[in-house]
């Protein structure tokens, strides 16, 4: 009942005038569904059966009856009227059996299951040995016996068949046709046998039917009920016994834990296939066919198995069990044994992946569109509109694949009797839909009119989109710095469309083969982008990709050029992470098969371009330093001219920097830093007054020897503050003559030594009016 629930909280939550209205007339439906259901059952259980004379007014012939058994077998909610008028025109006391196999063998959809109730309820009220047969030929569904009839049917055939019969066997104990409950034990037992968990497929099936009765039969587990109170008055009617209900409560808890433990097991099992398949990876750099085809298969059936043990988690008002916290649940690779020191390289060598913060930052700071620009523009309102949509929709007819995957949404619909009361009020509502279709038509042809006009106006708004997308497209070569991209990414969105995301995307892929340095910019908009528009860069990539094969099979001499465009642009987007780094190792694995002439210098331009990137990721270290190694092998190997070998070494001390010791620096004491700090860090025009009251203070004796000798390291300075240098020594002489004299003098030798003037003159024009001026001169 879980369908009553549903609506009841509904409408029980204020949500304006107008849906507080639709609320009660929702529950107005219910109640009168459930009284409907309950005059139904009070007929069952208390049939007044026409006598044998009334009967034999009917109509018996062979033809006739077996016309309308036939019709039994196509059961649906649009002939369930004239087939019930059928039922009422026969006598079918002869041909009870036939009509039990026929109702038995019938494809029952979940929207005709109200109709097969009501149609079992009028045989059950005229034919006294109806009821017995049925129970037996629906209960044949779940127990078939030694015939082995039931095994020649296909696996989600039958769970189907199981499903649809489940269902339909609680509605007719619901409306009296069966009246003892304990003809569920049998069921329950065997569903929730723990021999069904060694067969996976078994297991999956047993799933959805208990969440499916548990959310039909709520009343049997004992779970709360919450609706309208003739809900509860109408399931106090039922014969369900305290030991029924213990049992099942029993049963389905006792199932749940078993199921939980083995969806933990089947997670652990997939962990250690992808940990499995991540060495292998790393080491050979693919998969073999058998491998991805097992990981494939136990994945799926890990998907499908966590979402029915969650389903029937929900319909025991329990928590869904909470897996491990894992990232790469779905994902063959994963990065947990790649960084690992026993991955193949010691964790003290692992390096930063950017080289500074300003890179880190254009690779990974990007601009958040959603703070930017209406989310109306960015589609995404739409697409939450059209999920909720979908999520309402019920599918019209059974899928194969829809039996388990969609199960939830189609039991919170169907779990109670209330669907063939709406849909009687459908069938009345569809009489008057007829008379108000004749007043729109004439209502459309006054909307004619109208709608040209709307659709000149839509026309003269696509034109002008159209001129700001081809100013807006001319402006993207002149977008050379990180802000501008950012600012002609965030208007793109305001000119946001199905087809101006296709142009955008070819101007993008067009970028002149010269103008390598727009490549960084132009995947760090399509990484933007793809943030809210994932089509932009899976549009891009396939195309990339395509022209990539296109060169490499072409196999000519030519468009080097284009070649080295497409290469970079692929590794540019790869360190923006939108390129699969599996797609850089298979384009580096066709140029490294054939290592010659063109392929030589793809290889080198995409190792210069994401090369140090892959190597630095704890991911694809291992696997780039394998692919590092077969370059050198190549190189080695073959006689390769000298331009091609100076590529090769160039691009594999890129990625792969030689290790060298560590310099040592020079420790200096304390007073000897400071000294420098204030000379070659702290000086400029504003500081000038500070630093020479700094230099004053300190221990003259103890200092002066170390100060001449920074003075005369003006080279480790900047080239503009030469004279701030000499200024000091101009302050300084005031209280240190001898502290002047020998700078002078160092500089006159310096001069003399080097024959360089010019050095003089600047000295002489920054000590100025002071002592070392006049000793300058001298």
């Amino acid at each position: 009942m879980d369908h009553h629930e549903e609506e009841s909280r509904a409408g029980g939550e204020p949500h304006g005038k107008q849906d507080d209205e639709e609320a009660a007339a929702r529950l107005e439906e219910i109640k009168k569904s459930i009284e409907a259901k309950m005059a139904l059952r009070q007929s069952n259980l208390n049939p007044e059966r026409p006598d044998t004379g009334f009967l034999r007014t009917l109509d018996s012939s062979i033809k006739r009856n077996t016309a309308v058994i036939k019709k039994l077998k196509q059961i649906n909610e649009e002939q369930r009227e004239g087939l019930m008028d059928d039922l009422r025109g026969v006598n079918l006391s002869k041909f009870v059996s036939e009509a039990v196999t026929a109702i038995c063998d019938a494809k029952l959809r979940s929207s005709d299951i109200q109709a097969a109730v009501q149609i079992c309820s009028l045989l059950h009220q005229r034919y006294k040995d109806f009821s017995p047969s049925l129970l037996q030929g629906l209960l044949k569904i779940f127990f078939p016996g030694k015939s082995g009839d039931d095994l020649d049917m296909d696996k989600n055939l039958r769970a189907m068949k199981k499903r649809s019969t489940l269902k339909l066997l609680l509605e007719l104990f619901f409306v009296g046709v069966l009246e003892d409950g304990g003809i569920f034990v049998n069921i329950i037992k065997d569903l929730t046998s723990g021999e069904h968990l060694k067969d996976r497929d078994t297991t999956q099936t047993n799933l959805t039917l208990l969440a499916s009765f548990a959310r039909q039969g709520r009343m049997f587990i004992n779970l709360p009920l919450s609706g309208p109170e003739i809900q509860e008055e109408f399931f106090k009617g039922l014969n369900i016994t305290t030991e029924h209900k213990k049992f099942f409560r029993k049963a389905f808890q006792t199932y749940y834990d078993a199921a939980a433990e083995l969806l933990q097991s089947e997670h652990t099992s997939l962990r250690q296939m992808e940990h499995e398949n991540s060495k292998i990876l790393n080491a050979k750099g693919e998969l073999s066919d058998e491998n991805v085809s097992s990981y494939e298969k136990l994945r799926k059936s890990y998907e499908q198995l966590y979402r029915n043990v969650s389903s029937l988690a929900e319909a025991l008002d329990m928590q869904p069990p909470v897996m491990p916290e894992d990232g790469h649940t779905t994902r063959v690779t994963s990065g947990e044994d790649a960084s690992s020191p026993a991955a193949g390289k010691d964790s003290s060598v692992l390096e930063a992946i950017w080289d500074d913060e300003d890179t880190r930052a254009f690779y990974e700071c990007l601009p958040d569109l959603r703070a930017f620009v209406p989310a109306v523009l960015l589609g995404e309102a739409d697409k939450s509109n059209d999920q909720s949509a979908k999520t309402q929709e019920q599918p019209t007819e059974p899928t194969l694949e829809s039996d388990q995957s969609q199960q939830t949404t189609e039991d919170t619909g169907e779990a109670s009797a209330d669907i063939g009361a709406l849909q009687e009020g459908k069938s009345i509502e569809k009489g008057k839909d007829k008379e108000e279709k004749d007043k729109e038509k004439i209502k459309d042809l006054d909307k004619e009119k109208g709608d040209r006009k709307g659709e000149n106006e839509k026309e003269k708004l696509k034109s002008i989109e159209g001129t700001n997308l081809d100013a807006l497209l001319q402006r993207l070569p002149g977008c050379v710095s990180r802000d501008l991209i950012d600012q002609l990414t965030v208007e793109f969105c305001y000119l946001n469309s199905k087809a101006n995301r296709k142009k955008l995307v070819r101007a993008v892929f067009n970028v002149p083969r010269t103008s390598l340095e727009l490549l960084p910019y132009y995947s760090r908009m399509v990484a933007t982008l793809s943030t809210c528009m994932k089509d932009v860069s899976s549009m891009l990539l396939a195309m990339l990709e395509e022209e990539f094969n296109f060169l490499i099979n072409k196999k000519d001499q030519m468009n080097i050029e284009t070649k080295i465009r497409n290469i970079r642009f692929i590794g540019e987007l790869c360190k923006f992470k939108i390129a699969p780094a599996g797609l850089v190792f298979s384009c580096l694995k066709a140029c490294l098969d054939d290592f010659t002439h063109h392929n030589i210098d793809v290889a080198c331009n995409l190792l210069e371009t994401c090369g140090r990137f892959l190597y630095r990721s704890p991911e694809t270290t291992v696997r780039m330093a394998n692919m590092l190694e077969i370059l050198m092998r190549l190189k080695n190997v073959k006689n390769l001219d000298p331009r091609h070998s100076t590529l090769v070494e160039n691009a594999y001390y890129l990625c792969k920097p030689p290790e060298r010791s560590a310099r040592v620096t020079k420790v200096r004491p304390p007073l000897h830093q400071y000294i420098r700090k204030l000379l070659f860090s702290d000086l400029d025009k504003s500081t000038i007054e500070h630093v020479l009251r700094q230099l004053r203070k300190l221990p003259w004796g103890e200092c002066e020897p170390y100060l001449l000798k920074c003075f005369m390291k003006v080279h480790k300075g900047k080239y503009g503050q030469i004279h701030l240098i000499a200024s000091l020594t101009a302050g300084l002489s005031r209280y240190h003559d001898q502290f002047a004299v020998s700078v002078v003098d160092e500089c006159s030798s310096i001069s003399i030594r080097f024959v360089n003037p010019q050095r003089l003159k600047v000295w002489e024009v920054g000590l100025g009016e002071g002592k070392g001026y006049r000793l300058a001169t001298a």
